[in-house]
């Protein structure tokens, strides 16, 4: 059994590499009448952690004092709250479950008045055996709106850098199933070994036994 101990092991790790978060900065330059990704992730220090999440999006726009509140998302539901962004902003981050680790919204036709200062604020929960801790994470996002895109060298590494990683964590991936395989295949022949050793001892004790029988008189 030793062998499906193993096995286990693997696949957990392989999961643990597959479902990795890795935090990206966002892209700061947006265009005007294009659609812009927001990008805000905010990962976990332990993947294997239940939580429970909640996200509120708040823009202070170029010569304005305060923030206002401009999107609400608890999952499933996502809520727009201010009529300057609305229609013109959607959810793009995570969507399988309550426990959210990216925070995305993208604006489709990206005007002038976009321009501004964005907070990603995220409210996690996250949940023990015997308690609940709360956390708080806020990422400030600095946009400018722009004519025409022009990237710069640290959007370009940064992006480069991602799917590098991916690449990288894939890779991984497939040494250890790898890994996994010739492990089980070996555990696999050294019980077929153990049991034919064992069934060669008893069958040459058996031999013994009856040999050692004097027929009665």
């Amino acid at each position: 059994m030793d062998y499906w101990v193993v096995l286990l092991i693997c696949l957990t790790a392989a999961y643990t590499c597959w479902c990795g978060c890795v935090e990206v900065e966002a892209e700061t330059e947006a265009v005007v009448g294009h659609e812009f990704k927001i990008r805000c992730i905010s990962c976990k220090k332990r993947g294997e952690t239940v939580a429970k999440t909640f996200t509120e999006w708040l823009f202070k726009g170029e010569g304005f004092e305060k923030f206002d509140l401009i999107l609400l998302y608890q999952h499933p539901h996502t809520d727009v709250k201010d009529d300057r962004f609305t229609g013109r902003i959607k959810w793009n981050g995570s969507r399988q479950s309550d426990d959210l680790q990216d925070m995305s919204v993208v604006i489709t036709n990206v005007s002038y008045d976009h321009a501004g200062t964005y907070i990603c604020k995220v409210n996690r929960t996250l949940i023990f055996e015997s308690h609940e801790y709360n956390t708080n994470v806020s990422k400030l996002i600095e946009v400018t709106v722009v004519d025409k895109q022009n990237r710069d060298v640290a959007s370009i590494v940064s992006e480069i850098m991602m799917y590098v990683l991916i690449v990288v964590l894939t890779i991984w991936l497939v040494a250890e199933m790898i890994y996994c395989y010739r492990k089980i295949a070996a555990a696999g022949e050294e019980a077929v070994l153990e049991n034919a050793s064992d069934y060669l001892a008893i069958t040459a004790e058996t031999k013994d036994n009856c040999l050692g029988v004097q027929p009665q008189e």
